[in-house]
């Protein structure tokens, strides 16, 4: 998850009208209509329009909602309520001044409002990186709202961004109160980091690949501590986990999940495992391609580009859409760039060669690279996460905004330049440069929302000074095995 606003179905601002309830049934489209229909009798209804800026958003239509609730704060500058929903527009458009002081002036309205607490601590640990004061926010929202497994998990992010890895993990088992009381349906007990002589432990898929590749990590650290493991991951990822895990059986989620003892999802290891930033198992890289693979691809590379050892580049330029996840589909469109926007890296590495290392929607744009660019693309012959990884074995440097690939490139210790949004994910910590989860990895956060500029044109200069070093070592063509 992301520190994304608290969904709007708990705002205090619902009452029972027949578009709240509606809203809260999630019968969006006819909530959506009956707002319309009293908003076009009463347009200075600051109520409904306050309602309705807060079911705008989350259908995620930002500058609609915010439209709306500007105009309900006009009407009524005492509904502390909109004042809310104001900074969810703002926060989610990543104006995040505006929206400190749009939740601020909630709380100043109703100073027991705990929606504007999370929220504004939300504000200040994205923006500011302020976890102190932010997490004083949240804890008076978790005061307020005890039961409330959002404020607990914004909590738990903002904790995590700090470093704080013992009491942020265990506040992150929140978050399964927000998708479900129960682990992916899964109702074997809860592994808590106990032994398990003679039993079953069954670690399940949670998020999306890169977490399930950065986490796996862990996988040797539970199998010493008891019977049989079995990981049940997607079938993309089977065989390079395999290969590099044999303390452990995968299995497809395709298929039923074996008979278990127990089960842990691979988020809940850290806390079952008593993980902090100094005790992170295997930074070094922990991913294992297949010799083979990595020998063929060595092979395919050394026909293909120019003589000289050209630098090697991969590049990855967007992450997947999610659409079917609010929280995710919004971070994909901040985490995401295009090509065109690399194209200062070309400029000042004129003599490397680029590979496009882009799955999915985006990666037709390694079609038409920008000029320069001399680029290669084997995607179509990547077939799943062992592929990649032996491609990515014959490459010198990984350059990738925050998607799985760069977790396959650091899992086996290659260099990755990670190119990270503005609101970084909390797992690269905040105001740092390198990570404790991967030594190889440097990280290149923007300084702007959405603007990748910045980060862009730090990365090319280093990229000239890279290259320099790599042409005055004339090191001999590699033998990779």
């Amino acid at each position: 998850m992301t520190s994304s606003p608290a969904p709007q179905s708990n705002n205090t601002a619902f009452f029972s009208d027949a578009g709240t309830q509606l809203q809260r049934e999630g019968r969006i489209l006819e909530a959506e209509a009956v707002y319309r229909k009293r908003i076009c009798e009463e347009p200075r209804d600051a109520l409904t329009l306050s309602n309705y800026g807060g079911l705008l958003i989350g259908i995620c239509r930002f500058e609609p909602a915010l439209e709306v609730l500007s105009r309900a704060v006009v009407l009524a500058p005492q509904l502390a309520d909109a004042w809310c929903n104001l900074g969810n527009a703002l926060q989610s458009l990543q104006r995040y001044d505006e929206a400190i002081a749009a939740y601020s002036k909630c709380l100043s309205i109703s100073l027991e409002h705990p929606l504007a607490a999370t929220n504004l601590g939300v504000a200040l640990d994205s923006h500011r990186g302020q976890h102190e004061m932010a997490q004083k926010f949240h804890r008076v929202a978790v005061e307020l709202t005890p039961d409330s497994p959002e404020a607990h998990t914004n909590y738990a992010l903002s904790l995590l961004a700090q470093g704080n890895y013992p009491e942020g993990f265990a506040e992150y088992e929140w978050r399964w109160k927000i998708r479900t009381a129960r682990h992916h349906g899964f109702d074997a007990p809860l592994w808590r980091g106990e032994r398990f002589d003679g039993k079953r432990l069954l670690i399940h898929t949670e998020g999306g690949f890169g977490d399930v590749l950065q986490f796996s990590r862990f996988i040797p650290l539970a199998a010493k501590l008891g019977g049989t493991v079995v990981v049940r991951v997607r079938p993309e990822l089977l065989g390079l986990l395999a290969r590099s895990f044999p303390q452990a059986r995968f299995v497809s989620e395709k298929d039923p999940a074996p008979a278990h003892d127990l089960q842990c999802p691979v988020l809940s290891l850290p806390l079952a495992l008593n993980m902090t930033l100094d005790t992170l198992p295997s930074p070094e890289g922990f991913l294992k391609p297949a010799s083979e693979k990595v020998r063929k691809w060595a092979q395919r590379i050394q026909k293909d580009i120019p003589a000289g050892h050209p630098i090697r580049i991969g590049l990855v330029w967007a992450g997947a859409p999610h659409s079917e996840i609010r929280e995710a589909e919004v971070a994909d469109r901040r985490r995401s760039t295009t090509l065109a926007a690399l194209a200062p890296l070309a400029n000042s590495a004129p003599e490397a060669v680029f590979f496009s290392l882009q799955v999915g929607e985006q990666s037709s744009q390694a079609r038409t690279p920008p000029t320069g660019m001399k680029l290669i693309d084997y995607t179509d012959e990547l077939h799943d996460f062992g592929d990649t990884a032996a491609l990515i074995a014959n490459l010198d440097l990984v350059i990738a905004v925050d998607t799985s690939t760069a977790h396959v490139a650091a899992g086996i210790g290659k260099p990755v330049w990670l190119l990270s949004r503005y609101d970084q994910c909390w797992r690269w910590l905040s105001n740092r440069t390198d990570s404790p989860w991967y030594t190889s990895v440097r990280i290149y956060q923007q300084d702007k929302p959405l603007d990748w500029s910045g980060p862009v044109a730090q990365m090319a200069k280093d990229l000239r000074i890279l290259e320099q070093q790599h042409q005055s070592e004339k090191m001999p063509e590699r033998t990779d095995a």
